[in-house]
């Protein structure tokens, strides 16, 4: 299943030289699965053309002409009434001025008054427009009619001028539609704590022990999480994955500042997805200085460090569902069902890393739910997010 499958998104796309982000917006929300009606302004046309976003949608994009053809009366009520969702991107300050007078001259904000559905707006101007005062009160207007703003960001600007007025990234903005449409969501009102990456433990100030956890796996955890309705917070070593928009996101580098933060968020979290590769040992006496070559190979005395989820079951304040992860390279099945019962867990996720199409730095994992009541629910090799939405689900009907 695709995030966004059967979702109808409404993107209107304003006259702003952003509009080339729109077309990476509107083939990234249809990669998700959304059906993306595409309604360009007459100004639009003159950056870009309906013919791309046909290209990237499938499907066919609106111009005002269209308002005034054989369905010419009721097609604003259909695109707006059928939506899900209504995202302009970008948003000149135009069109956010009409928006907050209830100006229906176009076939965008026609659509927009006749829709029901949440209204996203993702403004994009240049230099001095969007702190203008009627820009703000536009936008100050909007937000007390329910619309979600999000940007712009400063930076470089058209003009060659910088400063407020950059449209989001497609990638975040997508994320946002995630959090809009996951709303109201088979986790809606729930909290999910996650854990993620690898840790690092310093030898010196340049070197760690580490391993190869990606993130990957927990980062989809958290995706998957915020696509049901749940708040999500992210405990996260060290990775070069984007969080998940939506998500708040707790950066730690070693095992021991992961276990005070996972901790800390525990007691307010219905599920705890513990999917971080948390180093079992860290050197005991860390250097303060890079070690030389010159002073001959070193000896590295190691320590335990703590047993986050075990520390975490023994909590009087813990998370209603608890869930593990059982990285293995052999014996797969009996050290996953040892953790689930030494730890104290509702369910452990087992998978074999030594396999080169699942665990460690890939896309895809092939994973074992076991749980507390002795069943056993054998995957097939799926994506991390097909994983995570199944061990979501079954975490969900512990959780009930």
């Amino acid at each position: 299943m695709l995030p966004l499958e059967s979702k109808r998104i409404v993107l209107g796309v304003t006259g702003s030289i952003a509009c080339y982000k729109a077309a990476d917006l509107a083939s990234k929300l249809t990669q998700l699965g959304a059906e993306v009606d595409v309604i360009l302004t007459s100004a639009a046309e003159h950056f870009i053309r309906p013919l791309t976003f046909q290209s990237v949608t499938g499907r066919r994009a609106y111009v005002d002409k269209d308002l005034w053809g054989p369905e010419g009366h009721v097609l604003h009520v259909k695109l707006g009434k059928d939506a899900d969702l209504v995202l302009v991107a970008p948003a000149t300050a135009n069109t956010l001025s009409k928006l907050a007078a209830g100006q229906a001259d176009n076939l965008l904000t026609l659509t927009i008054l006749a829709a029901t559905a949440p209204l996203m707006l993702a403004p994009a101007m240049d230099g001095g427009m969007y702190d203008h005062p009627a820009t703000q009160a536009s936008l100050e207007t909007l937000r007390t009619h329910g619309a979600s703003i999000h940007g712009p960001v400063s930076g470089h600007l058209a003009s060659g001028l910088s400063g407020m007025g950059r449209m989001l990234e497609p990638a975040e903005l997508a994320g946002y539609a995630r959090v809009t449409l996951g709303a109201g969501g088979p986790l809606d009102g729930r909290r999910v704590l996650v854990s993620a990456g690898g840790t690092q433990e310093p030898i010196d100030p340049v070197r760690v022990i580490a391993n190869r956890s990606s993130g990957k796996q927990g980062y989809a955890l958290a995706q998957a999480a915020l696509d049901m309705g749940a708040q999500v917070t992210l405990v996260s070593g060290p990775s070069a994955l984007s969080a998940p928009t939506g998500a708040d996101v707790v950066r730690v580098q070693t095992a021991i500042e992961m276990r005070d933060a996972v901790l800390a968020h525990a007691a307010q979290a219905d599920i705890l997805l513990m999917a971080a590769a948390v180093a079992d040992f860290r050197p005991s006496n860390a250097s303060d200085k890079k070690i030389k070559r010159a002073g001959g190979v070193p000896t590295i005395e190691l320590a335990a460090n703590p047993d986050i989820l075990k520390e975490v079951s023994q909590q009087a304040n813990k998370p209603a569902v608890l869930v593990g992860f059982a990285a293995e390279s052999n014996d797969l099945l009996s050290n996953a069902q040892g953790k689930l019962a030494s730890k104290g867990l509702d369910m452990i996720v087992a998978n074999d890393v030594s396999a080169q199409d699942a665990g460690f730095e890939v896309d895809t994992n092939r994973v074992i739910l076991l749980a507390k009541d002795g069943s056993q629910d054998e995957l097939p090799l799926l994506s991390k997010y097909e994983v995570a939405r199944k061990v979501l689900e079954k975490a969900l009907s512990f959780l009930k």
